[in-house]
Parts: structure tokens; sequence; C-alpha cells
């Protein structure tokens, strides 16, 4: 069985970045993360998790979609690792 890394971009209210960074790490501890400006001071977070092949990453999405002050989810990257 191998694992799956799945890279995604959440957008944020505006302004509630960091607090939302914040909250995803505290409740879901991802592997990585950063916020990452897109243009003219639009900012987004990306946020990377690997899980078991076994598991969806639709379940990660719909917690990522449940914190609040987030907005919107986009799958960027899904591979086995």
């Amino acid at each position: 069985m191998g694992e799956v890394a799945v890279l995604f971009r959440v957008y944020a209210e505006e302004g509630k970045e960091e607090a939302v960074l914040e909250e995803i790490t505290k409740q879901m501890g991802p592997k990585g993360s950063q916020l990452e400006e897109i243009a003219f001071g639009i900012k987004a977070i990306k946020v990377l998790f690997v899980h078991p092949d076994t598991e969806g990453s639709s379940a990660i999405e719909d917690k990522l979609r449940r914190i609040p002050g987030v907005k919107e989810v986009e799958t960027l990257e899904e591979s086995l690792t």
C-alpha cells in the first residue's frame, strides 16, 4: 500500500488568510503549508497532505471547506509517493 500526496490551494475571506492557515495547521496537521501571493494583493494558502492510497482526498477537501473563513478549495496536484 502506498501513500498519496495532495496539494490544495485554499482561498480565504479577504484579510483572514493567516487565521485560516493557523486553523488548518491546528485542526488538520498538514505536511506543509504556505501563504502565497497570487496577484495584486490577493493571497491564497497552499497546503500539502499525505494519506494512505486507500483513503480518498475528498474527505480532506470537505474538512478544509468546513473551516470558518474558507471560501473555496482547489486541488492542484495529486500523486503517489
